[in-house]
């Protein structure tokens, strides 16, 4: 009995603190606040070209948040677009994971996220204006965003793969050992900046040497920038020919094809999703 009386005296006291937590998360509470949604996103490169040490190294998923009006703010930056770096900045704030920096993210990782934040943000469909390839006559298109596929890196025996993200091959004229990497968002970004500078500066926007220059890691083991510039420089056709293939087939991406027919010229060809200006604005 005295145990249970005992007991029963200090219930007013608990009962008699509630009103005080009560009000205390009464102050607190904020009715606008929410867990933002996200989801994971399969990368095409299963983190295996990643190095060791690299937060996507062997990780096959990214964690992204979907899209919020402070993405759209930085998609329709007129600062950030005349930089170039609106998409840079865009994925980088999407990316769950502040380790991961979105200048490091292969390029088909980097499409991944792209397609995944544009089909969560505005949908699975994407239409736009796209150019007839025999008669350049311009047409509205749709694009079904959930019609993607992962194109994963290929066994090619021409290709050794050095584990670190880095590639070998022999050059089927120089005979060179030659050590490549994939390119990332860095020199996707180096490389659009040189094709809009030699645009302005009317020296074509080819940029074919420029990527070659980034691609490569060595030659005969040596790394030194200026051997690599040389070589490529004076690159027999049959070495840069071979080198673009051995690419190709290890290069992870993420392709999305329609079956596309010219109302004005009846030409046919399976046309791929353009990440052009209004990728991220439909509505434009």
């Amino acid at each position: 009995m005295s145990r249970n009386d005992t007991n029963r005296v200090g219930a007013p006291h608990a009962s008699a603190e509630a009103p005080i937590t009560q009000m205390q998360d009464e102050k607190s509470f904020d009715p606008l606040s929410f867990v933002a949604p996200t989801e994971f996103v399969e990368l095409p490169s299963k983190g295996l070209c990643y190095p060791e040490g690299h937060p996507l190294h062997n990780e096959e998923t990214i964690e992204i948040k979907f899209m919020t009006a402070k993405e759209e703010d930085i998609l329709s930056s007129r600062a950030l677009l005349k930089k170039g770096i609106a998409i840079e900045r865009f994925i980088q704030s999407v990316i769950v994971d502040r380790s991961i920096k979105a200048k490091d993210l292969l390029v088909g990782d980097r499409n991944a996220i792209l397609i995944a934040a544009r089909t969560s943000g505005y949908g699975n469909i994407y239409e736009t204006q796209v150019g007839c390839p025999a008669c350049g006559e311009k047409s509205h298109f749709t694009f079904d965003l959930n019609n993607k596929k992962v194109l994963e890196t290929e066994n090619n025996e021409d290709v050794t793969s050095l584990g670190d993200g880095t590639f070998k091959i022999v050059m089927p004229y120089s005979k060179f050992n030659i050590v490549f990497r994939l390119l990332n968002g860095a020199d996707e970004a180096y490389l659009t900046a040189t094709a809009s500078t030699k645009k302005k500066t009317k020296k074509g926007d080819s940029v074919l040497m420029e990527q070659y220059e980034r691609m490569i890691v060595s030659i005969e083991g040596h790394a030194d920038r200026s051997i690599v510039k040389r070589y490529v420089d004076n690159m027999p056709t049959l070495d840069s020919r071979h080198l673009r293939k051995c690419y190709k087939s290890v290069t992870p991406d993420v392709n999305i094809k329609e079956n596309f027919e010219c109302s004005s010229c009846g030409h046919e060809q399976e046309m791929e999703v353009p990440f052009g200006a209004d990728f991220f604005w439909p509505d434009r």
